[in-house]
């Protein structure tokens, strides 16, 4: 089985996260815990938000901003198993735009 790393892109901006009630919030957590639980046969990491960006460079560290919400590491079969893992993940239907990338992870050449 290959490793996969899935990134969780927002498309929302800061009025539209305001404007999530608390039962949208709620419902979103139930569903992604249901979510997870459904696909923990292949999570290797269910993941957790992403806040408090750095950027580092040969110029330094600096904060930075970008629609990384968060992330999850799975393991499958093949790269479009792994994609089909998140076909049905909550956080695509949270927000218009909101996606989720699939990156493969292989293991280091030795």
């Amino acid at each position: 089985m290959a490793k996969f790393l899935a990134v969780l892109n927002g498309a929302a901006d800061n009025t539209d996260k305001t404007q999530l009630t608390e039962q949208q919030q709620n419902e979103f957590m139930h569903a992604w815990a249901a979510w997870a639980q459904k696909n923990e046969h292949a999570l290797i990491d269910p993941g957790a938000p992403l806040f408090r960006k750095k950027l580092v460079t040969t110029q330094g560290i600096e904060d930075f901003t970008d629609a990384k919400t968060g992330y999850a590491i799975v393991q499958a079969d093949t790269h479009e198993d792994a994609a089909r893992l998140f076909s049905d993940h909550p956080h695509i239907a949270l927000m218009p735009g909101n996606s989720i990338e699939v990156l493969e992870c292989p293991p280091i050449p030795s």
